[in-house]
């Protein structure tokens, strides 16, 4: 039995990991505000505390050791110094959800080498707000600079699911069924994408693995925004209208200007076999379109 903590789990694939692990009967904690339920009840323990508040999570944390902590909400340097300092001689694996925005756009699909977060300049003073890409490119550096324990950044793209809260993939499907229009300026823009179920189960498998450093998580195959749309109107019997131009909340999330999608070959040599996009994203659009018409 595995000592498991995991900061980020009461949503999305983090309450996804969480469950795999709980089945596991592993030792789980998860670090939660407490402003939302979760549903595990008696099994995992919780210790109350706001991830941005260091003080807050150092107290809550205590002198508590860990095989494995899991950090999912890792967005800024600072949160990342902190947590090579709280964990330092206290954790035997770290590992951070980072993002396929640490990438720049382009043909080439890209591979861990592309960003180097070893070598990525770390300013001083951090800065108090970066957008999100590049307060990911620094959590990466921080981590993998400062930290004396072994780590892990997983970089995943665009995570899809039912329960995705920010329904990127929800977005196109109601814009369909109601006839809005859909901005997208580049519609053969092939994109990488990843199920919530299986970015939990690689999270899972990485926990267990002695795969360290930056690796890419996504699924096999790519998908354009004009390819998710038409397989939107075949589920939904409706044609899209699609511009390339519109108002910002007719914006596709998926309406990058270039391709965008990455090399998974590191994790498939460390043992990792991907499921293909084609096997759950038409079940899972064709799930989403039935539950938007009910």
């Amino acid at each position: 039995m595995k000592k498991i903590l995991v900061l980020g789990g009461t949503r999305f694939f983090g309450k996804r990991l969480v469950e795999r692990l709980v089945e596991r009967q592993e030792d789980v904690t998860i670090v939660t505000r407490g402003n939302a339920p979760d549903p595990f009840g008696g099994a995992v323990k919780r210790l109350r505390a706001d991830r941005t508040d260091p003080d807050a999570l150092r107290a809550a944390i205590g002198s508590s050791s860990y095989d494995v902590v899991y950090d999912n909400i890792c967005y800024t340097p600072q949160e990342a110094e902190e947590a090579a300092r709280l964990f330092d001689g206290r954790v035997g694996k770290y590992i951070v959800t980072s993002s396929l925005s640490v990438y720049p756009f382009g043909e080439v699909r890209l591979t861990e080498a592309d960003f180097d977060p070893y070598r990525y300049p770390l300013p001083e003073p951090y800065p108090e707000k970066a957008d999100y890409a590049e307060g990911k490119r620094l959590v990466e550096a921080v981590l993998f600079q400062k930290a004396a324990f072994p780590a892990a950044a997983v970089r995943f793209p665009i995570v899809l699911g039912p329960d995705d809260y920010t329904r990127r993939l929800h977005f196109h499907v109601e814009h369909v069924l109601r006839g809005q229009p859909i901005g997208v300026p580049n519609e053969g823009a092939v994109m990488s994408f990843i199920s919530s179920e299986e970015a939990a189960s690689f999270l899972d498998w990485l926990g267990g693995s002695g795969l360290e450093g930056p690796v890419n998580a996504c699924s096999g195959g790519e998908a354009s925004p004009g390819r998710v749309i038409a397989m939107i109107e075949e589920a939904a019997g409706k044609r899209a209208r699609v511009l390339r131009e519109t108002e910002d909340a007719d914006m596709s999330p998926f309406g990058v200007p270039a391709p965008w999608h990455m090399d998974t070959a590191k994790a498939e040599a460390a043992g990792y076999s991907f499921r293909p996009l084609g096997e759950w994203l038409p079940p899972l659009i064709r799930e989403i379109v039935a539950e938007t018409e009910s």
